[in-house]
């Protein structure tokens, strides 16, 4: 039998989605619990349509197909593409839904190619006369209104018959009302820019300030047309975005701006709205070392909670907030990210998990039966299952079965979850699980995507030390298919090495890498390592990269393989070499200029060459600002340590790049020829931070291993 992947090709390293991971995504329940939606390409591609499983009879049918125009992503608009960067998303054709969550009946709302469909009472979705162009629509809580932004402005229209109703004024060229800033949907993980009240009669929104913000212009230089964005880019150490909080009655009027505090260079992280129409916000302080959860009521500014924390903080979405006034809450002060409950006006009642362990997200809060379902690291870093904590005290409780890695979506009711499931030798498969008796039925089997009948080679996980010879760090090998006793084999690094990211997990995504995959096919052997700076092992595992990045991360990396070397005596440490993407690719760099004598080849992509080149949220919260650290900002750029680079050198970057602007390549490309060091360039003129033209990331995969096999 032919394995389809035993022989990997090019086209096949280059394609998406990869083998076994076309699954049923954005699962949920219907409102009234007895389906489940979910989008899914029953062609195995990257263009979706929305099904509904109904579970008393198991019967599939589809709600919403793609139209035409939601298949081509030169089509999208260029406000569309950019959230579609923000979100780092791939897949077409219905790419979202959502249901009211409390409408007297049910109503679907689908946006799909620039336009609103709506389904009300099960009927066949319809479009909502005159919304075309909206972004980031919204239904009010019981569905007969849908907001929306376009032009800067936010809209409420009714449902199903439209007439669109323009509620702010004040927009223009710097100035929007109702959609979130670029720091906020980049660095802050909040993508939304208003809020409806429960009862649907208000809309808190975010007025966005920032014609003082560098407007940094991006030109399309592989278009047969002149194309130039223009975007305001807070660099380090640069101004932010001003941005204010209001309320507007929908019914019209103008907006009750509120008092976020004395200090208005801060970031609004979070908004939320109590069940009883209370307003809360999650102000984080310009250095994130500080987090203000603020209530408001009849314009009255009160503090529930301060969090503060060293060296930075990290924000959450785990506030959820009780009918009764209690609100559940999860901190890192124990420097584990932990589940803690307080009253109605701040005050803590309990802490409700605790451990050298963390906390991942909060799946759901269930009310009814005063249980918390959260998916964390109990059972291992490497691993994530469900877990179940009384709100009321009492010992968590695991659901899921099975080691690997399990994501879940709980019903309302708290009588169903969603198990997905996938481990290093098997593709996601998903089950709905019953939460009072053993009922279990099976939504996805992906049958035949288990890395034994694909031909892939399972990745062996492994402990290796870090440079401080104490700490253990988590890592992944790609065993060459063919092993000569004697012989010794080329190792390629993969790295991230940067903040907020874990690698190494015990999940499919690990297996179907098809680079490594490939690789080692070819006979290199392939190294993963989560160094200290990497996420998930609470924050004194994370604080060393502290106002210095490219050092103890690096100095990890390279212990590691060194270890690696002396257990396997196969790994040839005259033949190293690294690949990275952003982060990655600056991590590649500075090994590179560091280590030189045991990096010899490297491929650095979208890399940062120096961090006052870099946006405020995330650089300021790692390196503090330029004014404040500049020997930080000097010893962490790769120009500071140019002098070391002897390796063969790929650098690769798309040109329109808004997030690592092609400058930081550029740069760094000026500073190789002043110190006459030799590299080569790998140029895509129309791609973004995420390459998706699928000729050219199969023009990359060539450029790419072909580097790593004529050079290592």
């Amino acid at each position: 039998m032919t394995l389809p992947f035993a022989q990997l090709t090019l086209e096949q390293v280059a394609k998406f989605p990869r083998p076994g991971t076309g699954v049923p995504g954005h699962i949920g329940f219907t409102p009234d619990g007895g389906g489940v939606t979910y989008l899914f390409s029953a062609e195995g591609s990257l263009v979706r349509s929305l099904w509904r499983y109904d579970i008393a009879t198991g019967e599939r049918t589809v709600l919403a197909g793609p139209p035409a125009a939601s298949t081509d992503e030169g089509a999208l608009s260029r406000e569309e593409e950019l959230r579609r960067e923000r979100m780092r998303l791939r897949e077409l054709g219905v790419t979202d839904y959502q249901w009211a969550r409390k409408a007297p009946r049910p109503v679907l709302l689908v946006p799909v190619a620039g336009k609103l469909l709506v389904s009300v009472d099960g009927a066949a979705p319809a479009e909502i006369p005159g919304c075309d162009g909206a972004l980031d629509p919204r239904l009010s809580p019981d569905g007969s209104m849908v907001a929306f932004v376009r032009g800067g402005e936010l809209f409420v229209a009714d449902v199903p018959a439209g007439n669109p109703r323009q509620v702010t004024s004040g927009a223009e060229d710097g100035i929007t009302n109702g959609l979130a800033e670029f720091i906020a949907q980049e660095e802050l993980d909040r993508s939304r820019g208003y809020w409806w009240s429960p009862d649907g009669q208000r809309i808190a929104f975010l007025q966005v300030h920032e014609r003082h913000v560098t407007e940094y212009p991006i030109v399309h230089q592989g278009k047969d047309d002149v194309d130039i964005e223009r975007h305001r880019y807070p660099f380090a150490g640069e101004p932010n975005a001003f941005v204010r909080l209001g309320i507007v009655p929908i019914a019209g009027g103008e907006p009750e701006w509120l008092d976020l505090g004395e200090d208005d260079d801060v970031y609004v992280a979070r908004v939320a709205w109590r069940p009883d129409g209370g307003l809360t916000c999650q102000v984080l302080s310009r250095d994130q070392r500080d987090l203000w959860l603020y209530a408001f009521e009849g314009g009255e500014r009160s503090l529930l909670i301060h969090e503060h924390s060293q060296p930075w903080l990290n924000l959450h979405h785990d506030l959820h907030f009780l009918e009764p006034g209690e609100l559940l809450w999860s901190s890192e002060r124990t420097g584990f990210r932990h589940l803690y409950l307080y009253s109605r006006t701040g005050e803590l009642i309990r802490q409700l998990t605790a451990g050298d362990w963390v906390v991942t997200r909060v799946v759901h809060l269930d009310e009814r039966n005063r249980t918390v379902y959260f998916v964390g690291t109990r059972d291992g870093v490497t691993e994530r299952h469900l877990y179940a904590v009384p709100l009321d005290g009492g010992e968590t409780k695991r659901l899921t079965e099975g080691a690997g890695w399990h994501d879940a979506v709980v019903s309302r009711d708290g009588k169903w979850f969603i198990d997905t499931q996938s481990d290093l030798a098997r593709a996601p498969r998903i089950t709905l699980r019953s939460l009072v008796d053993d009922t279990e039925r099976e939504l996805f089997a992906n049958d035949g995507a288990t890395a034994e009948e694909l031909g892939l080679t399972v990745p062996e996980l492994l402990m290796l030390p870090a440079a401080d010879g104490s700490t253990e760090l988590q890592a992944a090998l790609y065993r060459p298919a063919k092993l000569v006793p004697g012989e010794r084999v080329p190792l390629v690094v993969s790295v991230y090495g940067g903040p907020h990211a874990q690698r190494v997990a015990a999940d499919w995504l690990l297996t179907v890498d098809l680079r490594a995959q490939y690789l080692a096919q070819r006979g290199f052997a392939v190294l993963k390592v989560d160094n200290r700076g990497s996420a998930n092992r609470g924050l004194a595992f994370e604080a060393p990269i502290h106002l210095k990045t490219g050092f103890v991360e690096i100095d990890d990396q390279v212990a590691a393989v060194r270890a690696l070397a002396k257990r396997f005596d196969f790994v040839d440490l005259d033949r190293v070499g690294m690949y990275g993407w952003s982060y990655g690719g600056y991590a590649t760099l500075m090994a590179m200029a560091r280590y030189p004598e045991l990096f010899k080849v490297g491929v650095a992509g979208a890399p940062v060459t120096h961090w006052d080149g870099y946006d405020t949220g995330y650089t300021e919260r790692y390196m503090s600002t330029p004014a404040k650290n500049p020997d930080g900002y000097h010893e962490s750029s790769v120009m500071a340590h140019i002098e070391g680079l002897t390796g063969k050198l790929l650098l690769v970057h798309g040109m329109i790049d808004e997030n690592v602007h092609f400058r930081h390549t550029a740069r760094l490309m000026v500073a190789l020829a002043a110190a006459q060091k030799p590299y080569d360039v790998l140029v895509f003129p129309e791609e973004r931070h995420m390459p998706r033209d699928a000729k050219g990331l199969e023009y990359q995969e060539r450029q790419v291993l072909g580097y790593f096999e004529a050079h290592l």
